[in-house]
Formats: C-alpha cells, structure tokens, sequence
C-alpha cells in the first residue's frame, strides 16, 4: 500500500500541480476553438488570463504559503532536555549530485545549516537524518546518503553523530524508518525542517509516537507590509506550487489516515515547557 500511495501521490501531482493545470486548460481551450465552440473556448481562455496575470503581478502563493509557515513558531529558547535532533532531508539534490559526482543543494539548504548550528548547540547529542530519492523513475538515487552525509559533514557535524536513513520517498515514510534509529523511543527530539512542511511532519510525527519539538526554516512566503506589484512570475509560481503541494499532501495525508489531523496545531502545554 505505501508503495501504491507513493506513486499516485506522484501521478496525482502531475496533473494537479498549478502549472500543470495551467497548461491542461490552455489544451482545452485550444480544442474547443477547434471544435468551434467559441464562447466556452472565449471564456476559458479569459479566466486564464486573468489567472496568469495575477500569479504574474502579485505574490498570491504567499496567501496560501503564510497559514502554514506560521502554524508553529520557533522555541523562545531551546530546551534542554531532549534525545537527538531529527532533520528531515529534502536539501540535497540527488539527481544533480548523481549527475555531476558532486553533493548539490537545493531549495531547502536552511535545514542542512540548521542542523550544523544545533549540534554546536548540542555537542554531545545525536543527529537523525532521514531522506532518500523521491523520484519514480530513480528510486536508487543515494541509497547509501552519501550525498546527505558529505554535506551534513561539510557543514561541521562530526561524521560519528550522524544516524542516516537513506530510503524514506517521502515524510510518512521518513517518520516510520527513522524509529528504529531514535535513542531513546519515548524521548523528546527538535524536528528541523521547512516551516511549510511542519504541520504535515508533526502530524505524522503524532501519529507515529515520536515526540517533536518543531524547529521551522526555510521561509518562502513574504510578509503582507513586503507584498508588491513586481511582476516576477517565475518567483512567484514557485512560492504558489510549494504552498498547492503542500495543502495537497495536507489534505492526503489526512484523508489515508497517516497524520493526527488536517491542519496540526501546536499542543496547549508545547510552549510552556519549550
């Protein structure tokens, strides 16, 4: 079943993606002036122009980016009670780091330097670090984390602290495989990942026991007083298809029984003790 929902979740993204459907409509379009059906075909293609001129000219992925990267906050302090630190992978890029024999990072290096800051912070505790090739065609991609370890070392972490997992194809995945490897099962761990992506991981990590502490970076969304006309198109279609994913993933992971709750919250009591 795990192997099944990983490749719809892979099919189903590639029809649903913005761009994706972008493109799909613009088809249909087509095929309607085609088959001359004018006034359907005129207004598909004016609510498409409008649709492209508004990610075109303004941050509108920043409305959906924001309510997730602001569901939990940073510690005001970090704890000093805790068992590892768990971060999930998502840094590296393994088709260019097989590609051109080099360790690449992508879009969320932020949780490679975060995890170098807190093991200064935490010299004597373990570093969990779970992540493997979440592409279809290359499954095998890293499957040793070579690539994860060589940048986990290059940031200053000591090669004998690190605990890698390199198979996890996605954020279920990473939270099951990683159980084995944590110190101490009913400990507490900082989770170090995206902050958009912390309410699907703390909820899959409640679902699976593992107690979290969640520690976000690698902000995309702007704040609404830095939001402006700038017509950047391709930056903000990458903001606007991160959020979609994630609100997808959200809404599967939920609907499949794999996280605690749709849209997870931060527990009364998590402040207080964090």
């Amino acid at each position: 079943m795990d192997n099944l929902f990983f490749v719809l979740s892979k099919l189903v993204w590639g029809l649903l993606s913005p761009t994706t459907l972008l493109v799909w409509f613009l088809i249909l379009a087509t095929l309607l002036l085609w088959l001359n059906y004018i006034k359907a075909a005129r207004r598909l293609l004016t609510l498409l122009s409008l649709l492209a001129f508004s990610v075109m000219a303004y941050p509108v992925g920043d409305w959906l980016m924001q309510p997730l990267e602001t569901r939990f906050q940073p510690p005001a302090t970090l704890p000093e009670n805790i068992d590892g630190i768990v971060v999930l992978g998502g840094a590296e890029n393994l088709k260019l780091s097989s590609g051109w024999g080099s360790a690449e990072v992508g879009d969320s290096a932020e949780r490679i330097l975060a995890a170098a800051e807190l093991s200064r912070h935490y010299p004597q505790l373990p570093l969990i670090y779970t992540g493997g090739s979440n592409l279809i065609q290359m499954p095998d991609l890293d499957s040793e984390g070579r690539v994860s370890m060589t940048l986990l070392t290059q940031a200053g972490i000591e090669p004998e602290r690190i605990k890698m997992e390199p198979r996890a194809r996605n954020t279920y995945e990473n939270f099951v495989m990683i159980k084995p490897l944590l110190p101490a099962p009913n400990g507490r761990y900082l989770l170090v990942t995206s902050a958009f992506h912390l309410p699907r991981a703390v909820g899959i990590a409640r679902k699976q026991g593992i107690n979290v502490i969640p520690y976000p970076v690698d902000y995309r969304s702007s704040k609404p007083a830095q939001r402006y006309w700038d017509f950047a198109l391709f930056a903000h279609l990458e903001v606007l298809e991160v959020a979609w994913h994630e609100w997808l993933g959200l809404t599967a992971y939920y609907v499949t029984g794999k996280t605690s709750a749709w849209l997870p919250a931060p527990r009364p009591q998590q402040n207080k003790q964090d």
